[in-house]
């Protein structure tokens, strides 16, 4: 492993830098939050990323997707995902899926992981996809965004947690939007939890869900 890349990963000993590498994680949403995600964990040295998304860029994409751009615009954003990794960090192997994530595909996209990271964009997703984790007994890191607000918590499997929080009929408002700084901020704080989860610490958002106001500037963690 070339160590000058991760000499400011200085919060990591060498053998946690070597176990991150060793690690399979699944990016669910190649879009705000995802692309922010694929990022983060490929610069941080997580060795493998599966990146899932069945959808393609559109210009509606190109106010806060950090993978878009508008030379590739009509691309699928999970082929974009492993292309950029391919010019940030070579040491990672990305897989790129391009599809979405369902009950029936989920084994199949998510063998080996050891942990699933949420950047999906609707409460049904995000309420299967923990039924999936549950399921294949995987960690799942969530994250959600709206305007100038994000929340985050990690379920492990059999918590529930994200039952607690939302209803099966309910949505995630649109209406706001997002725009570029609220899924960077958010999908941070998710692989900060991510790294804390791989290399088992257990200080971890577990039952926990971390509220963020950009706007106020305020952040609450509230015990569920």
């Amino acid at each position: 492993m070339i160590r000058g890349r991760y000499d400011r990963n200085r919060i990591f000993s060498v053998e946690q830098q070597d176990e991150l590498a060793e690690k399979r994680v699944a990016v669910i949403g190649c879009g705000g939050l995802g692309g922010y995600l694929v990022e983060m964990l490929g610069r941080l040295g997580v060795g493998h990323i599966v990146a899932v998304d069945g959808d393609v860029f559109t210009e509606s994409n190109l106010n806060r997707q950090l993978l878009c751009n508008e030379n590739n615009l009509g691309s699928h954003k999970a082929i974009e995902a492993g292309l950029r990794m391919a010019l940030v960090n070579e040491e990672v192997d990305v897989t790129s899926v391009c599809e979405y994530l369902t009950e029936e595909n989920a084994e199949r996209i998510l063998e080996g992981c050891d942990a699933v990271l949420d950047g999906l964009d609707s409460v049904g997703s995000k309420l299967m996809l923990q039924r999936i984790c549950r399921k294949l007994e995987i960690p799942m890191v969530h994250g959600a965004i709206g305007g100038w607000f994000g929340q985050v918590t990690t379920v492990f499997p059999g918590n529930d947690t994200l039952s607690l929080i939302f209803e099966e009929e309910s949505e995630v408002s649109q209406e706001e939007g997002n725009p570029s700084f609220t899924p960077a901020v958010v999908a941070g704080i998710q692989a900060a939890e991510a790294a804390k989860v791989l290399l088992g610490y257990e200080d971890v958002l577990l039952r926990k869900i971390l509220f963020i106001d950009l706007f106020s500037g305020e952040v609450q963690r509230v015990e569920l």
